[in-house]
């Protein structure tokens, strides 16, 4: 593990952690993500609100890292995501809370939006990783370098990424972010080669595995279907678990953009749905409409940091 450890890509000093490539010295300056090198988390919880297989009845330890690689206009997160809210903390310090979520009953350790913190979240899981006995779960927006996905490939056993987007404008228009698909094609595939089938232990919980979620936006059901075709056409039957996510509420600065400043539609949603369904990609997840709230988004306070 040490060589991972080491590995230069792992450095923040010319940081090219993500896609963006911003080279900045974030032990000195923030980087593109908002966060400068130590890692800055706003919440260290029980978390309920995950598919039914990661939160189960115990919930998920999910840890809540600030600033993003992204920049998503419509993001519920965005309190913790430019990077302004959340408690500075030590790899040791994170490595406690990790074990102070297993001991919760957590069924997983849940990285939120991690990649920025890489450098010092794989030493906290090296240093706990004789008494972490649960799954560590990968929560990422699927940007991601696909030779990060293979450095990672020890430390993750569930990964659970978004796929937002297959065309390149609205990946511009939307999240600042025009090579989305070229990054997050090739890192899904990685991560379905490292866990090529799910596995569940006797309650359902899901040990091992890749669940793809994705996110209807209002007017962009024909890239969602073309997403879809393509996971059809890429990914090998039965490696993944699809999540189909309704619950796109109008956040954030979605009101500079009137054409997604809306909730969808149920003819959108079903559309969509009913593609997953005629592809066959019929194992995982989907949501009913009532799921659009705001009240799912939890309050970043810092519990548990």
């Amino acid at each position: 593990m040490k060589q991972v450890l080491e590995h230069p890509l792992l450095s923040t000093s010319h940081c090219r952690l993500c896609p963006r490539n911003c080279e900045i010295d974030r032990n000195h300056r923030v980087g593109y993500c908002g966060c400068f090198s130590t890692v800055k988390a706003a919440r260290a919880a029980l978390h309920f609100w995950e598919e039914p297989c990661i939160s189960g009845t115990k919930g998920s330890g999910a840890v809540f890292f600030s600033g993003c690689t992204l920049k998503c206009c419509f993001c519920q997160n965005h309190a913790i995501s430019s990077g302004q809210i959340g408690k500075d903390l030590t790899p040791q310090r994170l490595g406690e809370i990790f074990l102070s979520l297993q001991e919760q009953g957590a069924h997983n350790i849940n990285l939120i939006t991690a990649t920025h913190f890489l450098p010092q979240i794989l030493p906290a899981l090296e240093l706990v990783k004789n008494r972490l006995t649960i799954p560590v779960v990968y929560n990422t927006s699927g940007y991601e370098k696909p030779e990060m996905i293979d450095l990672l490939k020890n430390y993750v056993d569930i990964w659970l990424p978004d796929l937002k987007y297959f065309d390149s404008a609205l990946s511009l228009r939307y999240s600042k972010a025009k090579d989305y698909f070229a990054f997050a094609g090739p890192a899904l595939i990685k991560m379905v080669q490292q866990c090529p089938s799910p596995v569940f232990d006797s309650q359902g919980i899901l040990q091992k595995g890749v669940i793809i979620r994705h996110m209807v936006l209002p007017g962009c059901k024909e890239d969602s279907i073309r997403l879809l075709t393509w996971l059809q056409e890429t990914l090998p039957k039965h490696s993944f678990l699809l999540s189909l996510l309704s619950q796109y509420t109008p956040f954030y600065r979605s009101s500079d953009y009137p054409e997604i400043n809306r909730r969808i539609t149920s003819y959108e949603y079903n559309k969509v749905l009913d593609t997953a369904i005629a592809l066959g990609l019929t194992e995982g997840f989907m949501q009913k409409k009532s799921s659009a709230k705001e009240e799912y988004t939890p309050p970043f306070d810092l519990e548990g940091v």
